[in-house]
């Protein structure tokens, strides 16, 4: 029988129901699922435009696994982007699957947004809403969710509106994150280039044709190859300083 979550911080009793290869929905208790490659896993609902809705959802490429994620609003295709920058993620999945538990009055249930699998091996679940847009019962759902997570070994995170330099330093890089945009000589000779820190422009000047170089770099400090200066703290531009990553470097 399912138990609501005690007000000590007990957990509840949660299942998880998620869509097999088949296409069918599977529910199974939630310590039975802890294995399962939920980075794969097809979303559990459709993701709807409905006329005059308030959200806006779409289809994101992700670099990271080379297949469409699912978004269902603006704010979760930012932290999309940004998921798909870090370097420590190697699988996304979006609405990976139900959480199941009872509140003590009736069934609940609620469908994280992401389930993120980490070069580690870890794995963490994410659910983004605003600071603002949180209401009790949704309260309610994180933290059984952040629970049900602590159980099954994962991490869980709820995030709200992204740092505004980096997001947008982030959306400009993607627009590059394409493997198509990687050119080899080219990029060989801004690694070159950029072996002693210097500023963008005139680097990819040194490089060759800015027209053709410019691509090139902007894939390469999507793929941290590059790193830029401050590229939390302030917009990129002509004389932002760029060098080798650490990783690049070693």
């Amino acid at each position: 029988m399912a138990v609501p979550a005690g007000a000590d911080g007990a957990v509840p009793y949660v299942e998880v129901s998620c869509m097999d290869g088949r296409r069918e929905r599977r529910r199974r208790p939630l310590l039975d699922c802890v294995s399962v490659r939920f980075e794969d896993a097809v979303p559990v609902r459709p993701f709807r435009w409905p006329p005059g809705g308030r959200h806006f959802p779409g289809w994101y490429w992700a670099a990271t696994t080379g297949q469409h994620v699912g978004f269902e609003s603006w704010l979760e295709r930012d932290h999309l982007v940004l998921m798909d920058f870090d370097p420590a993620v190697v699988g996304i999945a979006s609405q990976p699957f139900w959480l199941h538990w009872h509140d003590g009055s009736r069934e609940r249930r609620h469908a994280p947004d992401f389930f993120v699998r980490r070069a580690d091996g870890s794995a963490v679940v994410v659910d983004v809403r605003a600071d603002d847009w949180i209401a009790p019962r949704d309260a309610e759902a994180f933290e059984v969710t952040r629970l049900a997570c602590a159980e099954a070994g994962w991490d869980f995170e709820r995030v709200g509106t992204p740092e505004a330099v980096l997001l947008a330093n982030v959306r400009w890089l993607s627009r590059y994150r394409h493997p198509r945009c990687r050119q080899g000589p080219v990029a060989a000779r801004l690694m070159d280039v950029f072996s002693q820190p210097g500023p963008l422009m005139p680097g990819a000047d040194a490089a060759g044709d800015r027209l053709a170089t410019l691509p090139v770099l902007f894939h390469l400090l999507w793929r941290q190859e590059l790193s830029a200066e401050g590229i939390a703290v302030e917009l990129l531009g002509p004389l932002t300083v760029v060098r080798l990553s650490s990783e690049s470097a070693g």
